[in-house]
């Protein structure tokens, strides 16, 4: 019987609350991970090894990428990030769910090597709700703002590539509820889905 459990990207703008919805998703769920990242970059004040990041030398990551070790990479400011794959295989294989919470680069790259995995982008209402929240964190410049507005359209385009799209208007405990019976539901789908369930119906037939 496949008993693997599912590999779930989600991806949305900044401001879409991404965070809102995987903290809902994730509280009290123990069959279900949120995957950690790599980077090269060094820790800061607080950060520990294997919980905020896993922390690499340059010749570690890049090791790992010759080895076919990273789902998606990519480099920003010379510093690398990236999903290291030995972690969440581990998961999969003892059958728990693995959250990945990623841009729409590193998303493109992880379903060009795991097509089995289920992607789901997270939209705003609209665009006038986005630059609400992002006005409402009190952390950016005009000119921020205008840049994340500009890059959050860009990302919004490539939402028709991905397999579930979910609207993320959780300003009611009602609304964050319906949220979360969306994506359940979406999960619960895709663990029935022939694709998945082929060694099943094989045990069946065959009545082992």
């Amino acid at each position: 019987m496949n008993n693997n459990g599912l590999l779930l990207i989600f991806s949305g703008p900044s401001g879409a609350g991404k965070g809102t919805v995987l903290k809902e998703l994730l509280n009290g769920n123990d069959n279900m991970k949120l995957s950690v990242s790599a980077t090269t970059r060094t820790p800061r004040e607080g950060e520990c090894h294997g919980v905020h990041y896993f922390f690499m030398t340059k010749e570690e990551f890049e090791e790992q990428i010759a080895n076919g070790q990273m789902l998606e990479h990519a480099e920003y400011c010379g510093k690398y990030y990236g999903t290291p794959s030995s972690q969440i295989m581990d998961w999969i294989e003892e059958g728990r769910d693995v959250v990945l919470e990623i841009e729409v680069q590193g998303a493109r790259q992880i379903k060009e090597k795991r097509p089995d995995c289920v992607s789901i982008f997270v939209l705003p209402p609209s665009l006038e709700e986005l630059e609400k929240r992002l006005r409402y964190r009190n952390t950016e410049d005009e000119e921020t703002i205008k840049k994340r507005l500009a890059v959050a359209r860009q990302e919004m385009e490539t939402a028709r590539d991905y397999d579930y799209v979910i609207v993320n208007d959780t300003i009611e405990r009602r609304k964050i509820d319906t949220l979360m019976k969306q994506i359940n539901k979406i999960i619960a789908a895709e663990k029935l889905k022939v694709s998945r369930a082929k060694s099943n119906i094989e045990r069946v037939l065959n009545n082992d």
